[in-house]
Order: C-alpha cells, then sequence, then structure tokens
C-alpha cells in the first residue's frame, strides 16, 4: 500500500523511521504523466515489500513539495539512511525501475 503523506512532519518522521530504500511520487491530480506512472506505482509498492512507497500530493502538501524543491510532476525522490541519493522527473517507469534495483 502507498502511504500518502499529509505534512512535512510526516514526511520527515517516515525518513528516519526506516533503513529501508523510501520511494516519494510527487504527484498532483491534475497531471497527465502523474496519472500514468500512478498505478505503476502502486504495482511496484505490491512486488517490493522491502521498499517503502510514499506519494505527496504537491496541492495538498504544498510545504513538503516546497521543502524538497519540487518545480515539475511527476518528480520521484528516492531516499536512503534520510539522505536524498536519487531523484528525476517525469513519467519513465523504466527509470522508475532502473533507480529501485540500483538504489535498494
Amino acid at each position: 500500500m502507498v502511504r500518502q503523506l499529509k505534512t512535512l512532519a510526516e514526511f520527515n518522521e517516515v525518513l528516519k523511521s526506516t533503513d529501508k530504500l523510501i520511494v516519494v511520487d510527487f504527484t498532483a491530480t491534475w497531471c497527465g504523466p502523474c496519472q500514468h506512472i500512478g498505478p505503476i506505482f502502486v504495482k511496484l509498492s505490491e512486488e517490493l515489500t522491502d521498499v517503502v512507497f510514499v506519494k505527496v500530493d504537491v496541492d495538498e502538501n504544498d510545504e513538503t513539495a516546497k521543502h524538497c524543491n519540487i518545480s515539475a510532476m511527476p518528480t520521484l525522490h528516492f531516499y536512503k539512511d534520510t539522505k536524498l541519493v536519487h531523484d528525476f522527473c517525469g513519467a519513465s517507469d523504466v527509470k522508475l525501475k532502473q533507480a529501485i534495483v540500483q538504489y535498494k
């Protein structure tokens, strides 16, 4: 299951809660490419239980989006031990899968 983070405090809590890879999908309901990658993101979360998948809706949680300097959607961030280790913009399932394999 993909958890939707509503506040910056929740975002920070997730980063500190595990030593697993954390993948954050910065998304928006009006964003076409976000709607494309969304189901793929959810499917991967079901298959890869050793990775934490969370979403941040940039309109509902603009505090976290600003904190992370998000300027385009979708943007995917990859965190390990509270540090950003990789990120990219766009709805590429290939890049998403490659980054998970590389940083897991």
